[in-house]
């Protein structure tokens, strides 16, 4: 740090007005936002929420960065390599704003620490890997018992499928129908459910990398990134209140590579017919491989 530096939240945040007010900028400040995983999308979204002026944090991640995470993990590079995620996103977002007031959970997130992790938020941001589904379930659900909005955000391809949900609309079990399902089928009933419009599939070169039942996929570093973008907007404007939000089983995926935005509207969720016969479609091709 330079000698005599001092940090000032309105400077460093002043070419975000104009598009916000400073008034909403002040209120940012004041946010709380909890974000498990500290990964693509996960660190993605702390860099971007904290350079939108979101002053607090409460962020969850038991893993440590690894060479295989070069390619898109915000945190990612040689003087991280075994250092614990959580705490070196800490690190970063405070280096953009040292008076962020950031909560780490660097065992992750359990149930018996659940409430805790989502104690005083204003929003929840889910960065987990797209196959925990246990917890990831029993997060949703909590918000959804507490009336915290929450969003995901899916890295697909070149592109992204996001999904909100909002207090006292259709929750997180309501739309993805996973209970009753062994947990590949829960895996495929998930994916198809946060990418009804698929956009991402056409172009995959290698489809061995996809590969379920070792729990791995590929992933591009422009996904994660135009993750975060899409999710700080959601997130502005349930923070500001300002704009319209559109929740489950309201969707959208946004395909850079395709050039393509497509919204999507699924009421029952996967219950809906044409979910279901998706589903048969994506359990052939992905069962077909094992």
């Amino acid at each position: 740090m330079p000698d005599n530096f001092t940090f000032d939240y309105k400077e460093a945040f002043s070419r975000n007005i104009g598009w916000i007010t400073e008034q909403e900028q002040t209120a940012l400040k004041s946010k709380r936002i909890a974000i498990a995983g500290m990964g693509g999308v996960g660190g993605a979204h702390l860099i971007t929420l904290t350079r939108l002026g979101v002053g607090n944090f409460n962020i969850a991640d038991f893993d440590k960065f690894e060479l295989g995470n070069f390619n898109r993990q915000a945190g990612a590079s040689i003087p991280h390599i075994d250092q614990p995620k959580a705490e070196t996103m800490a690190t970063l977002a405070h280096n953009i704003n040292p008076d962020l007031g950031i909560k780490c959970f660097d065992q992750g997130i359990d149930e018996e620490n659940l409430d805790e992790f989502l104690k005083g938020v204003d929003l929840y941001i889910d960065g987990l890997d797209f196959f925990v589904l246990d917890i990831r379930r029993k997060v949703f659900a909590r918000c959804h018992e507490l009336g915290i909005p929450a969003i995901t955000a899916a890295p697909l391809g070149m592109g992204t499928a996001l999904l909100t949900f909002m207090p006292g609309k259709m929750s997180f079990e309501e739309y993805f129908r996973l209970d009753g399902y062994s947990p590949m089928d829960q895996q495929i009933r998930f994916l198809i459910g946060l990418s009804p419009a698929f956009l991402h599939q056409s172009y995959l070169v290698d489809k061995s990398r996809v590969d379920f039942a070792a729990q791995k996929g590929p992933s591009t570093p422009m996904a994660c990134e135009l993750c975060a973008g899409a999710t700080a907007t959601e997130a502005l404007k349930i923070l500001l209140k300002r704009g319209k939000v559109q929740c489950a089983p309201w969707g959208y995926q946004f395909d850079a590579f395709k050039n393509k935005l497509k919204k999507t509207w699924r009421p029952w969720g996967n219950d809906n017919y044409i979910q279901k016969i998706a589903f048969k479609i994506a359990s052939r091709l992905i069962l077909s491989k094992k």
